[in-house]
């Protein structure tokens, strides 16, 4: 039986925050307050850090139905040709503009309303077809992927589908569809992670009918585009056990009312042409029937959307890589050195085996969870964000890789490549784009972070009043003797030597018996760390990092094997070396798992992090010395 027990408001978990700041113990209050609790079907990757590898919830792996893929092909097919006909990725790169036909022409085909309703106006595509639209959409132009996810995966349309009214789904989602475009607005200049540092204010009105916002908004993206804007603002406190609770409230509020203000346009390594700047709210009035969800609930909204909005990424990234691959195979065939193609040669050959295979799992991952949100009631947080944290990282080594197999040409522009006749091949500008996937929409170590949180959120349900030391004695003991009756049933199983079995193809089946095994052996290594260090855990985020990378390794290895067998099963003549691909990501996934599991137990954290401290307190100040100043002015 799971701790996964659901809990109300009223009985949130009780963590330990004597020894914390005010600032984190705010912080950590207002996010607890807005996460989801309540689920009809479980999640594959939380059940991994209990010790369970739950093939049922994994296989068969969730195939697109027939109706549902040619639904999708034929707006994939609109997509492309207005992708070729309007989209120069190139051009768009060395502008710093997307041209107002190509946004017309993308408009035109419903575009902008992917998965708005059709009733409103949109064109209702499953998740998983608007993943295979993201998809196309990487593997052509990351500034229009990042123009049309960040407008309908974390603007206006995701929230209003998820928690708005039918007025406001009325009002807004035809006019989102036909093509105005939206931004999410939540971080500030101080403000990334941290919602209770939020500075952004709303004050309502002495009738209660409106809120006047002020703040300032930092990396809108689409900002200096948008019509339409979800501001998350700081609205009065409310009191909750004696205790001021800050509330964050997400409203929806137009360009073109007075006080609001596109201070400046922000312009970065990649993605030149990214709509993002500095939005500033001046006694911006805001009627009441904007709010979504409630007053107080913003958090909630911005943390559901992002679960779901962060699928975008890892499809956009599998595009990307679908791109590095074919640029890697052709050249690696065509290029001759030492009488032999390099592709021939051992070191270019295994830069190839990592990007083949790494697209296909990381696509598997991204389908996977795709499905989930297409059936409704899963609970997709750490998938999601397994999904984000993989593909960004591992698409940035493609990428990387890539360009160290085309070496000078893959480091050289296409104006450049062209001006001496060869083939105008992107890698330089896909390397810069790819970068900010480690950073967009939760950097990579906010996602280690955040499902390391939800990996330890069914033992801080069953024992956190026994781990909180402020919790009355009474209660303390209960918790002790609820958490002990459950893990002396619990932990002995995490011992079970009986091999779990696996109807696959032969080659995959010894992969998922080593990721049943090993999730057992994740989640004996996570309790061993919860009692030693107990209320000390959440400081050891090295450590917790490697739990975390282990648990994605065995989603991925699952996902990775599940679609491979369908596959071939379906058809293994169009899918020939389908097995192998997974077969070689097991092999070098599995490896990884080793590598974090001996981390875990033997590693130089505590030294690397006292070196750290010392360098924060300039003691190593005179290895600075020798270097130019210019870059400090």
């Amino acid at each position: 039986m799971s701790p996964q027990a659901n809990v109300t408001e009223e009985q949130e978990i009780q963590i330990d925050t004597s020894k914390m700041s005010e600032g984190k113990r705010q912080a950590l209050e207002v996010t607890e307050a807005a996460r989801e609790t309540t689920w009809q079907h479980p999640s594959f990757a939380l059940e991994l850090f209990q010790g369970r590898f739950r093939a049922d919830l994994m296989f068969p792996y969730p195939r697109q139905d027939a109706d549902d893929r040619h639904t999708g092909d034929d707006f994939i097919a609109l997509l492309s040709r207005i992708l070729e006909d309007k989209v120069d990725a190139d051009a768009i790169d060395k502008s710093g503009e997307i041209p107002q036909d190509a946004i017309d022409a993308l408009a035109r085909i419903g575009a902008f309303g992917i998965k708005i309703p059709k009733e409103y106006g949109g064109l209702g595509l499953s998740q998983v077809n608007y993943s295979r639209a993201a998809m196309f959409l990487g593997s052509h132009c990351g500034n229009t992927a990042a123009l049309l996810s960040a407008h309908q995966s974390i603007g206006v349309p995701q929230p209003l589908k998820l928690f708005g009214t039918e007025d406001q789904k009325r009002r807004f989602f035809p006019r989102l569809a036909r093509g105005e475009i939206s931004a999410f607005a939540l971080t500030e200049n101080e403000v990334g992670s941290d919602p209770a540092k939020m500075t952004t204010k709303a004050v309502p009105t002495p009738d209660g009918k409106h809120f006047i916002l002020n703040g300032e908004k930092l990396w809108c993206t689409n900002g200096t585009r948008a019509n339409l804007y979800v501001v998350m603002a700081q609205t009065p406190p409310r009191q909750v056990r004696g205790k001021e609770r800050p509330q964050i409230t997400a409203f929806v509020v137009e360009r073109d009312w007075p006080g609001v203000e596109v201070i400046s346009r922000c312009h970065f390594m990649g993605l030149r042409a990214l709509y993002n700047g500095i939005i500033r709210f001046t006694n911006v009035k805001v009627p009441r029937e904007n709010i979504i969800l409630d007053e107080g609930k913003g958090l909630r909204v911005a943390l559901t959307t992002l679960n779901t909005g962060r699928l975008t990424l890892p499809a956009a990234c599998s595009g990307a890589s679908k791109v590095c691959l074919r640029m890697a195979r052709e050249f690696a065939a065509e290029r001759i050195q030492w009488g032999a193609p390099i592709g021939k040669h051992d070191a270019i050959a295994q830069k190839i085996a990592f990007i083949a295979s790494h697209t296909f799992a990381q696509e598997s991952m991204s389908f996977y969870a795709a499905a989930l949100v297409d059936r409704g009631g899963a609970d997709i947080r750490l998938e999601a964000a397994m999904c984000k944290m993989f593909s960004s990282e591992v698409t940035w080594r493609i990428v990387n890789e890539t360009l160290q197999i085309r070496s000078g040409r893959g480091y050289e522009t296409v104006d450049s490549l062209r001006a001496r006749g060869e083939k105008g091949v992107p890698v330089e500008r896909f390397l810069r784009d790819a970068r900010i996937n480690l950073i967009f929409e939760g950097t990579s170590e906010i996602m280690r972070l955040f499902i390391a949180r939800e990996a330890l959120d069914p033992h801080l349900r069953l024992a956190g009043d026994f781990l909180n030391p402020k919790a009355p004695p009474a209660q303390r003991l209960a918790s002790a003797l609820r958490a002990g009756l459950h893990y002396a049933g619990w932990y002995p199983g995490l011992w079970n030597p009986i091999p779990q079995s696996f109807t696959v193809h032969r080659s995959l089946a010894p992969h998922l018996g080593f990721a049943s095994k090993a999730a057992r052996r994740l989640a004996r290594t996570l309790f061993h760390a919860m009692n030693r260090y107990q209320a000390g855990l959440e400081k050891k985020q090295i450590l917790l990092g490697r739990f975390v990378e282990i648990g994605t390794d065995l989603f991925a290895i699952a996902a990775t094997c599940a679609r491979a067998d369908a596959l071939h099963g379906e058809d293994p003549g169009a899918h020939t070396n389908v097995i192998e691909l997974a077969d070689h990501f097991c092999h070098e996934a599995r490896r990884r798992i080793e590598e974090n599991f001996r981390g875990a137990k033997k590693n130089h954290d505590r030294g690397s992090y006292h070196l750290a401290q010392g360098v924060m307190k300039h003691e190593s100040t005179w290895l600075e010395q020798g270097a130019s100043q210019v870059a400090f002015r």
